[in-house]
């Protein structure tokens, strides 16, 4: 698969938080090689407070933060993805709309920081800890030579970084 840019989309159930950060460390990280996009079966609307302070880290664009329905992405006029990634274990077991052009999907599941209860200070850490694992998974992702793999190849690799151990990853 040779392309100068790829798109991807991120999918979590309420798009809030890990398909968000997912979105902003790989448009970052990438250096204008991906173009991502994020969304959700059934979106909350409304991004979460700190799913956005992990993102300023990034100096990705926050304007472009929004939470919004995977429906989007699977309408004639949608941009044509090359990569469906999900990020949460409800999405990956959900009937997912047909994505045009078959794009290579994967699962790279990430626990849900959103469901941390207690003090600020403590949901800080868990948002915390999973964006340093996306972040892991991102950077594995990074380095596989997309433009010299065939498509079965590909899928493979993206199915080897969501396989990759991140549960010690930004553990405090």
């Amino acid at each position: 698969m040779s392309k100068d840019t790829y798109n991807v989309l991120f999918l979590c159930t309420g798009n809030t938080s890990r398909s968000i950060m997912s979105e902003a460390l790989l448009a970052t990280m990438g250096h204008g090689r991906f173009k991502t996009f994020s969304a959700g079966s059934q979106p909350s609307g409304k991004v979460n407070p700190f799913a956005i302070e992990q993102v300023q880290k990034t100096g990705y664009d926050l304007s472009n933060l929004r939470s919004k329905s995977w429906d989007k992405f699977a309408k004639a006029d949608a941009p044509h993805m090359d990569f469906i990634i999900t990020v949460c274990d409800q999405a990956a077991g959900e009937v997912c709309p047909f994505w045009p052009g078959h794009p290579s999907s994967a699962h790279w599941g990430f626990y849900d920081p959103a469901a941390v209860e207690g003090p600020d200070e403590t949901k800080r850490v868990a948002f915390e800890q999973v964006f340093q694992q996306i972040k892991y998974r991102v950077e594995a992702f990074l380095k596989v030579p997309l433009e010299d793999l065939d498509e079965t190849a590909i899928r493979a690799e993206l199915q080897r970084v969501g396989d990759i151990d991140v549960a010690g990853i930004g553990a405090a």
